[in-house]
Order: C-alpha cells, then sequence, then structure tokens
C-alpha cells in the first residue's frame, strides 16, 4: 500500500486520505502531507491567557482593589507569575484540544465519512482528490493493481 500510494503521487495524483487497520510507518512523507500547524494555535492561545493573565491581575492589583501591604509597589510582578502561568497553560491547552477536534471533523454534530463497511477492520482504502476534468480513474486504477492491490473500486464520493 506504501508503495503505491507513492507510485500514484509520482504520476501526478493527489492523494485525498488513506484508511489503514494499524498505523504504517512513513505514509504522512509517502501522502505529501504536510507539518502541523497546530502548535501555532497552542502558542497564540499561551500569549494570549498570558496576555489576559497579566492585565487581569494589573487591573485588580493597582485601580480596582489596590491595598496598601507593607509599603510594597501595586504593580507586584512577582506575584503575578502562579496566576500568569496557569492561566497561559489553560488557554493554550483548551485551544489545542478545540483546533485539533475542529481540525478532524470530530466537533459536535459532524457526520462520520465512511467510505464502504469493514474499511477500517481489515481493509486499507486509498482516496484520491479529483480537482480536474483530466482525472484518469482508469489510469489510477491500474497504477494501484501494479504497485500489488488485490482490489481496487472506483467510487466517486461528494464531501
Amino acid at each position: 500500500m506504501l508503495q503505491g500510494v507513492e507510485r500514484i503521487r509520482k504520476h501526478g495524483f493527489r492523494v485525498y486520505d488513506v484508511y489503514t487497520p494499524y498505523p504504517v510507518h512513513g505514509l504522512d512523507e509517502a501522502m505529501g502531507i504536510r507539518r502541523t500547524r497546530l502548535p501555532w494555535v497552542t502558542l497564540g492561545a499561551g500569549l494570549i491567557g498570558l496576555a489576559t493573565a497579566l492585565a487581569m491581575q494589573f487591573y485588580m492589583a493597582v485601580f480596582d482593589w489596590n491595598l496598601n501591604v507593607g509599603g510594597k509597589p501595586d504593580n507586584s510582578t512577582l506575584a503575578f507569575v502562579p496566576v500568569s502561568f496557569e492561566l497561559t497553560v489553560l488557554f493554550a491547552g483548551l485551544a489545542t484540544a478545540v483546533a485539533l477536534l475542529f481540525r478532524c471533523g470530530l466537533y459536535p454534530g459532524a457526520l462520520p465519512r465512511m467510505l464502504e463497511e469493514g474499511t477500517n477492520e481489515d481493509t486499507f482504502a486509498v482516496v484520491l482528490r479529483r480537482r480536474d476534468a483530466t482525472f484518469d480513474a482508469g489510469e489510477a486504477r491500474r497504477l494501484l493493481l501494479e504497485s500489488g492491490a488485490r482490489e481496487v473500486t472506483v467510487k466517486v464520493v461528494d464531501w
């Protein structure tokens, strides 16, 4: 299957997804999947959490409820560290989880996109994306059969 995916990509077809019953090492590279941008979501949400924590604590300590405790300044930054850390981690973690679920299509109300019964039990499936009218399903079928596929089913799905 890995050889089939590499071969079909070399001939100009775009692999949309591959369904396998178990993880296949090297499949991401063979499909041409780019690195995820999820860490950028985590970083952005963490920075927003940090800014929120610092702004909230500064507002509360200086403007809303300023107390003179032992002559310390109102803006005691070292006292803000624990809460700032906690809100940074909270925002980053929640944003990462939500972004991952939405990117994977696992949000509430999402319909499952199963190609055929048994695909994830004992069958491998390679899904090709058809972008233009020159897509040749016969050529893709031939390439997959030459790569060792036992059966190739052509199915048009509108997602």
